[in-house]
This record gives C-alpha cells, sequence and structure tokens, in this order.
C-alpha cells in the first residue's frame, strides 16, 4: 500500500527547513503510512519584528523566517489577533501552493500549522466552492488553525461549509492560538475530526495520539 502523500504548510516566522525538523516525531509516528513534504511561504519576515504567532521562543534562531500574509501591510507583521482591513502577500501564497501541487504532487491531503493551518482553511474553502482546479486534496489536518480575523478574508468562511474530511487538533494550554480560536473554525468544517492535546502551541505526536491520527489518515488509504 503506497504512503499517503501530504503536503506541509509551515507556521509564521517558520520555513519548510525548520518545519520538518520540529515535526520529526510526527514523520516518525506516522512513517509506515505518510510521507510529508514540505515548502517554505514566499515571504521574507524580518527578524526585529514583534508577533505573538510563533512556535515557542526556539523560532527567533530560524535563519529563514517566512510568513504566508501579513496583518500589518506596514510593519509587514503578522499577528492572529490583529483585526486588520487588508492583507499582504495571500494571493502570493496561494499561488506558491498551487506550484507545489504542481511541481511535487499529486498529493492526498495538506497539513498546516498556526498561520499555516489557517492558510489550509482558506485552501479548503477554495476547493469547495470549486474555484481553484488545482486544488484536489482528499482530507486535512489543521493543528492550531484559526480564522483570519483579516475583514478581506472573510469570505472564505461566511455561508460556506466545507465537506472535505478534516482533522483538526489543537492544545488547551496553547498560549499563541488559544483553543477557543481554533474552535471557531469548526462551524466552517461540520463534519469535522477533533484532536484536543493538553499542551501549547505543537504539534502533538506521543503515542496517546497516534491512534486519533491512524483512524482518521486509514479513511483515505
Amino acid at each position: 500500500m503506497a504512503p499517503l502523500r501530504v503536503l506541509c504548510i509551515h507556521g509564521y516566522r517558520q520555513s519548510g527547513s525548520s518545519f520538518r525538523e520540529k515535526t520529526g516525531a510526527l514523520r516518525k509516528l506516522l512513517k509506515k503510512h505518510t510521507e510529508l513534504f514540505y515548502i517554505s511561504a514566499p515571504h521574507t519576515v524580518s527578524s526585529n519584528t514583534n508577533s505573538q504567532d510563533q512556535e515557542n521562543s526556539s523560532s527567533a534562531g530560524d535563519e529563514d523566517q517566512r510568513g504566508w500574509w501579513f496583518s500589518d501591510v506596514q510593519a509587514h507583521s503578522f499577528d492572529a489577533r490583529q483585526d486588520c482591513e487588508s492583507s499582504l502577500g495571500l494571493d502570493e501564497s496561494l499561488e506558491a501552493v498551487r506550484v507545489a501541487v504542481k511541481e511535487l504532487g499529486p498529493f492526498d491531503g495538506i497539513l498546516g500549522f498556526s498561520q499555516g493551518a489557517a492558510l489550509v482553511a482558506m485552501v479548503c474553502a477554495l476547493q469547495e466552492q470549486k474555484l481553484e482546479p488545482a486544488f484536489s486534496f482528499r482530507f486535512a489536518v489543521l493543528v492550531a488553525g484559526f480564522r483570519s480575523a483579516c475583514a478581506q478574508h472573510q469570505h472564505f468562511y461566511e455561508g460556506l461549509e466545507i465537506t472535505l474530511p478534516s482533522l483538526h487538533v489543537f492544545g488547551q494550554e496553547d498560549k499563541v492560538i488559544p483553543e477557543q480560536m481554533s474552535r471557531e473554525l469548526l462551524p466552517t468544517f461540520p463534519g469535522a475530526h477533533i484532536l484536543v492535546h493538553p499542551g501549547g502551541h505543537f504539534i502533538p505526536a506521543a503515542s496517546a495520539h497516534r491512534q486519533t491520527y491512524q483512524k482518521f489518515l486509514q479513511m483515505f488509504q
């Protein structure tokens, strides 16, 4: 049985390579069933901009810090809690996903973390509305996802029910993207599977979580 091919979308201030390192435990947990592919966001993040949306303090040490869009157009920075009328950079990031599908695909699924999970929700919305021929994912995994607070992005959520099978993962002690922020995405994914873990802002990959991941992924093998 061929492993499932999954495109991985990193968080703000991360990159494809740093996200690969941070998901080592997850890759080990799923290695018999899943092959993970990593890409980097097109926008470089200045190391001196403040941001709450990073995996933990060690993210600040990543040399190649990148983001999928900026909520502060002037400062080129991002905060998941920042209400804004418009954003900067989302179109280029959606194009990066299209290119990845074309050059590295096809993929069975897409996985995102934090800002990357918020982007995955947007990708799912475009696929649901058949607005993006390149996207044909069979499932999505959103870890510490959230609804963008940008007014420009509300069309991704309003009046839409995404039927793509999805697994939503969030930590009860997440201080960056609190559990409630992740839960606010659930009405858009009415059939969502949920994995709640007692930790913070990271992708849980302990043996206790293996069954939940595998039970979800087995539906697509």
